[in-house]
């Protein structure tokens, strides 16, 4: 048996006993929409806005799929070491999706799905770049906060739209931001990563500040729009990370999804 084989062959194991990351339980999902904004604002409080970003070793980026027929979506992490920003380990996780979509509950919708593949993970990333909110949300949590404060590592939210507040234009070079105010709050700021290209809204997630925020997403990039973290968790969600661990990872998602048909239709 290749050494290989082997790994594949122990992970499921070895994910249990050396389980890295913990998700600290601060409430259910299985809520309203009310009950879930009256969590977002008691949440909101304990959100760190002080950098404690120092010099990480792994930097990782978490996105989900949308929901497929029947409700099931497929959520990613993957890790990279830094500064080379190699992919260093990948989960996904195929599930079903229980909170409906409503505009400012995303995290009640997507962190199930996100906190169970970083649970599987047997390294801990000293940052997580998130495809979503993060302070610059009405409640000030958003999805990137909410993360972060649940599995206590700082976190960038990288969103690709607006969610509240305006910003003045965006210059065309790279590097290029202005603010986003909200009700006379900085809560963000609009920055180009790619000329061309539409600005990424980037916000304060968990224990960090934004302008530490904006500088590791642009020591993130690598060409692309979106920071590479984020760039190839949204391919593993998609199953189309490239080679030899894309395709395995696509399989296991493969795999799962099979997995609940069958619990499914029993």
């Amino acid at each position: 048996m290749e050494f290989g084989q082997l790994v594949t062959l122990l992970e499921p194991w070895w994910s249990n006993y050396n389980q890295a990351m913990q998700v600290q339980q601060r409430h259910s999902w299985q809520v309203t929409a009310a009950e879930a904004q009256a969590i977002q604002r008691r949440l909101a409080s304990l959100v760190s806005r002080e950098n404690e970003v120092g010099s990480p070793r792994l930097v990782a980026g978490v996105d989900i799929s949308l929901p497929r027929i029947g409700g099931m979506a497929t959520g990613a992490v993957v890790v990279l070491d830094y500064p080379r920003l190699t992919v260093v380990e990948t989960k996904v996780v195929v599930q079903s999706v229980e909170f409906p979509y409503v505009p400012g509950l995303l995290s009640f919708r997507e962190a199930p799905l996100i906190l169970a593949a970083c649970e599987k993970l047997l390294s801990t990333p000293d940052l997580i770049l998130v495809d979503g909110q993060g302070l610059a949300h009405p409640r000030r949590i958003g999805l990137a906060s909410h993360i972060g404060l649940l599995l206590d590592v700082p976190t960038i939210g990288c969103a690709k739209s607006l969610l509240c507040g305006k910003h003045e234009a965006v210059g065309a070079e790279v590097g290029s931001l202005a603010e986003i105010v909200d009700k006379g709050e900085v809560v963000g700021a609009a920055l180009r990563t790619k000329v061309g290209s539409k600005p990424l809204y980037i916000s304060i997630g968990h224990k960090v500040d934004l302008p530490s925020a904006i500088s590791w997403v642009m020591k993130c990039c690598r060409g692309y729009k979106l920071p590479e973290p984020a760039r190839l968790a949204h391919m593993a969600a998609s199953e189309h990370l490239p080679g030899a661990n894309g395709e395995a990872h696509s399989k296991a998602a493969a795999a799962s999804r099979d997995d609940f048909s069958v619990r499914i239709g029993n």
